[in-house]
């Protein structure tokens, strides 16, 4: 595999590799704390706004959970069978060669996760820390800046201390939407036609569309989960531990949602969650009071903490494992000595993430590019599965991917129609994360000559 890249480049910081500390726990932490974040909390309004009934919001979830489950089984069989830093990054360079892979961690780096911090910290500094204190628009954003450099310093300090802070959160907003679903049950004098009513209106092409723009939304509050990949290289056991965590997590993730959701749709009508900004809390106020949804408000903090540092956990050996291949800065490859983290690689995703936050659009502009970008990629990896049957056949595969090939296709098509549907309703945020894509083609014939 590697071994067919620059030596030159890996020789030189090969003395400081990536120990394996992570072991189930850790990857199951990840994922799952990686996946909750902001967007159960976000991500029903725009939901409700586009499908406005209970039965097809539901739907959504669904769909948008079986999707992301099906995809998992894949990344649970490369990652099993390639456990090495860089995740989806090693997966699509085996199966289409190093261009489409540095083309995916190009927009790792400038959309999909330095996005993904960048909306999380939008929505931690604009939306819910504002429930507690006035903030002023300077207040906001330095407060963006210390929180992801906070994050970035105890990911800088050792993948142990990150792993830790992630398995805290996860545990925290765990509770949380278990806490919030049984309070709302039991004290909540909800009203269950909420469930079903309005009906979903007569088929046609239109609601297809508005399907769509909704699934779109909900698989960005499904993301997360392939971020366990990208740290292979640092979990024990990697060919049990990180298949058994990618598809525990997910369905672990599937369930929380489905019953949050019943919950919010209990106390709420689909009209009234549409307009909501705060669904959870304004479930919680009126379920037991203004305390309940003060008290979910801080937990929420916590939870886009957690999402956050899953990022910047994850990523950073994404462009550590570029580097070493000699398709990055240089310096990005390096390990730090003591505490082994690829301390310069966190350093610049941090650095482009915080400038994001502080001049890059709204929370909505935010995930339309996130997906866009994701799910084109995401389908490529999916598509490695069936690639790399074919061109190695005797690679060991510890793990295969259960439904094999119809999860891997429905899968497939899924991700083909999200970036059409992106692209015909959201089509200048598509179009512009599809010229970062594009841009990031002579950055990769320049690193390419420098390497050779």
């Amino acid at each position: 595999m590697a071994n067919s890249i620059n030596k030159g480049v890996v020789t030189e910081y090969a003395r400081a590799s990536l120990p394996r500390v992570l072991g189930i726990w850790d990857v199951i932490g990840i994922v799952v704390g990686g996946v909750i974040g902001s967007g159960i909390f976000l991500v029903p309004k725009s939901i409700a706004s586009a499908v406005p009934s209970p039965v097809l919001m539901l739907g959504v979830w669904v769909v948008g959970g079986l999707l992301s489950f099906f995809g998992a089984l894949t990344f649970a069989e490369l990652g099993a069978a390639m456990p090495e830093a860089g995740g989806m990054y090693v997966f699509l360079r085996e199966a289409y060669g190093p261009l489409l892979s540095f083309l995916f961690g190009w927009t790792l780096f400038l959309v999909i996760d330095s996005g993904a911090i960048a909306t999380l910290t939008v929505a931690f500094t604009s939306r819910y820390l504002p429930y507690f204190f006035r903030m002023t628009p300077l207040a906001v954003k330095v407060v963006s800046v210390l929180f992801i450099v906070f994050l970035g310093a105890v990911n800088y300090v050792g993948v142990r201390a990150g792993a830790n802070l992630q398995n805290v959160l996860t545990i925290i907003k765990t509770a949380a939407l278990v806490g919030i679903s049984g309070a709302i049950f039991i004290f909540g004098k909800g009203n269950v036609s909420n469930f079903v009513n309005p009906a979903p209106g007569p088929f046609n092409m239109s609601l297809l569309g508005s399907f769509g723009v909704a699934l779109v939304a909900s698989l960005w509050a499904f993301k997360g989960f392939e971020g366990s990949t990208y740290s292979a290289g640092e979990i024990k056991r990697p060919e049990r531990n990180l298949p058994l965590g990618i598809l525990g997590g997910s369905l672990l993730v599937l369930a929380l949602y489905i019953i949050t959701n019943l919950a919010y749709l209990y106390m709420l009508p689909v009209d009234a969650i549409a307009k909501s900004d705060r669904i959870a809390s304004d479930a919680m106020s009126l379920a037991v009071g203004p305390a309940g949804g003060a008290l979910i408000a801080f937990i929420i903090l916590f939870s886009i903490a957690g999402a956050a540092n899953q990022n910047i956990l994850c990523s950073p050996r994404v462009y550590f494992a570029m580097a070493r291949d000699g398709l990055f800065f240089k310096r990005i490859a390096e390990a730090h000595p003591k505490y082994r983290t690829p301390h310069v690689s966190i350093i610049a995703m941090c650095v482009w993430s915080i400038l994001l936050s502080l001049f890059f659009g709204t929370f909505e502009q935010l995930f339309t590019y996130v997906v866009f970008g994701l799910w084109i990629f995401f389908g490529l990896t999916v598509a490695a599965v069936i690639v790399l049957r074919k061109k190695r056949p005797d690679l060991p595969r510890p793990y295969k991917t259960w439904g094999y090939p119809v999860t891997p296709a429905l899968f497939i098509l899924a991700a083909v129609f999200i970036s059409m549907n992106s692209l015909i309703n959201e089509f200048r945020n598509a179009v512009a994360g599809l010229i970062i894509i594009l841009l990031g083609v002579p950055a990769y014939f320049y690193w390419n000559k420098k390497r050779r």
